[in-house]
Order: structure tokens, then sequence, then C-alpha cells
């Protein structure tokens, strides 16, 4: 899809949805990597993150220009148009817009925690941690012996 489509697209979008016209610019921007959309306060643009339409289709699109049309027409009407403004959250529920774009990227995050043990040489008593300690500074806290890592498995 083009930029051109696009701008036809959020034009169409704003006069059946909202009844008004959307009399600024919009475009796709590749730089956006989190967020389905985005709209400009100062140049009153929106911008729009092609993965929406790549990956979910024309019906997330759709539903990322309305999230973006109700920021754009409350903000040129002088309402509250953030996320948290009463306005904003009444016109996304009349509107039928979603509050949140489907997930772009995937989570980098682990699915599991690696856990550390040590276990003190003098009393035996064993310690789980999520960071991994320097032995040289750390002592056991019960008897102040010598903390030893030992291996184990991966676990959450």
């Amino acid at each position: 899809m083009t930029d051109e489509k696009l701008y036809e697209l959020i034009c169409s979008v704003s006069k059946r949805v909202f009844g008004k016209d959307f009399q600024h610019e919009a475009y796709f921007n590749n730089r956006l990597r989190t967020t389905g959309g985005r709209y400009m306060l100062r140049s009153h643009h929106i911008q729009i993150n092609p993965l929406v339409y790549a990956k979910h289709g024309m019906e997330e699109l759709i539903g990322v220009i309305k999230h973006e049309l109700c920021h754009y027409h409350l903000h040129i009407e002088g309402k509250g148009y953030k996320h948290g403004d009463k306005d904003f959250k009444e016109l996304l529920a009349r509107t039928n817009s979603p509050r949140f774009c489907s997930t772009l990227v995937e989570s980098t995050k682990r699915s599991r925690t690696k856990i550390y043990a040590y276990q003190c040489r003098k009393c035996s008593l064993i310690y789980s941690r999520k960071i991994r300690l320097n032995t040289n500074k750390y002592r056991c806290g019960k008897c102040l012996g010598d903390l030893v890592l030992i291996p184990m498995k991966n676990s959450k």
C-alpha cells in the first residue's frame, strides 16, 4: 500500500466513521517500532507503522486509523485527546476504535529466568539468586563462611 492510498483510506474512514474531513497529511513511517500509529500534535499529521498492514491486514489497519483519528479530531476541537482523558475514551467507545493495536514485534524477554545457587562451605546453607554474586566479596549470612556457585537448571 502506498502513502497516497493510505491518505485516501484515512480520508474515507474519517468521513464515514466520524462524519468529518481529514485535512492534513498521512503517511507510513518505517521507523515506528512498537506502536501502530502516531498523531503529531504540532503538524496534525498521522503516521502509520507499515507493519500493521503487513502483519495483521486491513481490519487492524483501519482500527489503528480510527484510534489516531480520535486523537486528531478531539485535538482539533480542543477537547481531551490524550489516552487518559474522558473525551478520548468516550470517542473510542462510540466509534468502536481499539485502545491498543496488536503486537508488532516479538518479545525479546526470555521465557525462563536464570537462577544462580550458592552454597556455604561451612554450614552448607543454600542461597538462590537471580543475579550472579561475586563470591570473593560476599559471605554466608549465617556463619560467614565462603560461598561457592553450584550448578542449577534454568527455571522460573
